[in-house]
């Protein structure tokens, strides 16, 4: 057999997403929102699956931390917005948790809030991940990060901190798992492309300039923004103008079916 065909047999779907992220700078990857929650219940199993059945690069999980230590995927401090039930993660078991159903759009579905380990072993191997670490504590992001390494994935995940010093946390814990720092204005950004110690940033509209951004780009790093509300609301419109942004090559968005084929048509995904 020949040698390329047969490494192309055995790579993983997120080889090529890896090296799209890294290599091909010039596609625009798309990350889903608390999953694809589209059909199903946003930081759920079936959410996860269905991003990686439709092609989707990466997919933003919110993480935090029960009473008795497991790492689970809710967004709010509280589960009374997206669950049935009542109390706040950090006072709740996860047998607890595991008695309450979560909801779409305020209807109840018969889904579970799933460990982050059940995440990461449906999502290995297939697709990338943003942990939007929203636990409290220093044993909670070294629970985190042990748990991806034991699973081998440090590769496929991007660790999201809302601050860019807190980077070195991160690092101090594990420094094979990349970090995708925050930025909040031009100093920070060009703070945290001086260090020269990542390869993605999170940007933000209201300081975003072409000249500013093309620094990060000419930097090998890739910008991430969001297309969150009034860009995805407005569809194609809304892609449109945002990748008037020149600079963006990563958008997270609550609409990555649309977005995918969108980006595809106009030549900027494989």
């Amino acid at each position: 057999m020949n040698k390329l065909l047969f490494l192309l047999l055995f790579m993983a779907p997120v080889d090529n997403i890896i090296k799209d992220f890294y290599h091909h700078h010039e596609y625009v990857l798309v990350a889903a929102h608390r999953a694809d929650h589209e059909e199903y219940p946003e930081n759920s199993l079936p959410a996860i699956q269905r991003a990686i059945d439709k092609g989707i690069d990466i997919i933003e999980l919110d993480v935090r931390e029960t009473k008795d230590g497991v790492l689970v995927l809710m967004h709010d401090k509280s589960i009374e917005k997206k669950t049935d039930g009542h109390g706040n993660v950090t006072d709740l078991t996860f047998s607890e948790l595991q008695g309450v159903h979560l909801k779409r759009e305020g209807v109840i579905t018969s889904e579970r809030i799933p460990s982050f380990q059940n995440a990461l072993e449906m999502a290995r191997g297939k697709i990338m991940i943003d942990i939007d670490f929203k636990a409290d504590t220093r044993s909670a992001m070294v629970s985190t990060c042990k748990l991806v390494r034991d699973m081998g994935m440090e590769k496929q995940v991007l660790f999201f901190v809302y601050d860019y010093k807190d980077a070195d946390l991160v690092r101090a814990i594990d420094p094979n798992i990349p970090v995708m720092p925050r930025v909040h204005n031009a100093e920070e950004t060009m703070a945290v492309v001086k260090q020269g110690r990542y390869a993605i940033l999170h940007g933000d509209d209201d300081f975003y300039t072409d000249s500013l951004m093309q620094v990060v780009r000419k930097a090998n790093m890739r910008v991430w923004m969001n297309a969150l509300g009034d860009y995805d609301d407005l569809g194609e419109k809304g892609f449109d103008s945002l990748l008037q942004k020149k600079q963006v090559n990563v958008i997270q968005t609550d609409r990555p079916e649309e977005l995918l084929g969108y980006l595809r048509r106009k030549g900027l995904h494989r």
